[in-house]
């Protein structure tokens, strides 16, 4: 074939590797996760995640402002309570951080679209993710506390409710909960396929969320699986999610790839906090340029089969997205 095929004609300059580029990053493809909490009354920054905060609610809408700004359509809010009880009361609570965040957000009248974690790990004091007796996570206790915190979230403002916490049946209930209460516009991006991962420490460190005891390989999934993601997946998608999200991504973007393959709604997938630390890291020891690490990293998720991206360097890339 060579010398009439030559494929380094379509990587001779910079205008015709963009014209021929396969997969395209745009700003609107990434959600960037946000925590707020009630004990400070300023940005708190998260030693574990460089760059990261957080934020009181003042300093989380001045954050909000900077990322439209940068061209950010979506954000994902975490709380972090004053208050910690075995029932996760704070998660539902009108008054809680979260909520009182949406509405400031919505009197702010940015052009976001709002996003809820709906989980009880950062709220429990035990850390897990649901009602506990003993040292047993109760999958069907778990569920009204779920739909009570998604509810609450949608009713303060939140546009769409990201349940992340692998309970069996909680797309269902939530769906149900949700609609019973006139709800019908608020979407679900269901966590469908989220793994027990060793990712996950620096945002255990940064939402005050690591469990009490045990751990949550009981409900999280086993990392060496892939039927039994394709499987949630599948029942998530029965129950009436409208969007499904694997987590984490780079060490999965197999899945990433197995689930876009067998549904049509839209995918997303969380370049978590274990992934940032190690690009930040890398940086800051000279062994990676970080634009384009960055970059890289959030093209192969794309490139993978992902529409919608979770990341937290998601204000950086959409600059210099829009800088081109």
């Amino acid at each position: 074939m060579f010398p009439t095929h030559r494929p380094r004609r379509l990587r001779a300059n910079p205008m015709i590797r963009d014209l021929v580029r396969e997969t395209q990053l745009h700003p609107h493809d990434l959600v960037f996760p946000m925590f707020v909490q009630e004990q400070t009354d300023q940005a708190v920054p998260i030693l574990s995640m460089p760059g990261q905060f957080r934020h009181s609610i003042p300093t989380l809408l001045r954050a909000c402002e900077e990322a439209v700004e940068a061209g950010v359509r979506s954000v994902l809010l975490f709380g972090i309570p004053n208050h910690k009880d075995p029932q996760g009361s704070q998660a539902y609570a009108p008054d809680g951080v979260v909520q009182r965040a949406f509405q400031a957000l919505k009197a702010e009248g940015l052009p976001l679209l709002l996003m809820g974690d709906v989980c009880m790990c950062e709220y429990t004091s035990h850390g897990h993710c649901g009602h506990v007796d003993g040292h047993c996570v109760d999958n069907d206790k778990s569920l009204d506390m779920l739909v009570k915190t998604a509810v609450s979230q949608a009713q303060a403002g939140a546009d769409l409710v990201a349940p992340s916490d692998m309970m069996d049946g909680r797309i269902g209930a939530i769906r149900s909960g949700l609609d019973a209460a006139g709800l019908h516009e608020v979407a679900i991006m269901s966590y469908a396929a989220k793994y027990s991962s060793a990712f996950y420490g620096p945002f255990r460190e940064a939402a005050g969320s690591a469990p009490g005891f045990g751990d949550r390989s009981g409900y999280q999934m086993d990392p060496a699986n892939v039927a039994e993601a394709l499987k949630e997946v599948r029942m998530d998608i029965a129950e009436g999610a409208d969007m499904v999200m694997v987590k984490p991504a780079l060490a999965y973007l197999d899945i990433i790839r197995a689930v876009r393959e067998i549904t049509d709604l839209p995918v997303a997938a969380y370049n978590v906090s274990g992934e940032y630390a190690m690009v930040e890291l890398m940086a800051r020891e000279g062994l990676m340029d970080r634009r384009r690490g960055i970059l890289e990293v959030l093209s192969s998720i794309k490139r993978a089969g992902a529409g919608i991206l979770l990341t937290y360097h998601a204000v950086e890339a959409a600059r210099w997205l829009r800088e081109g």
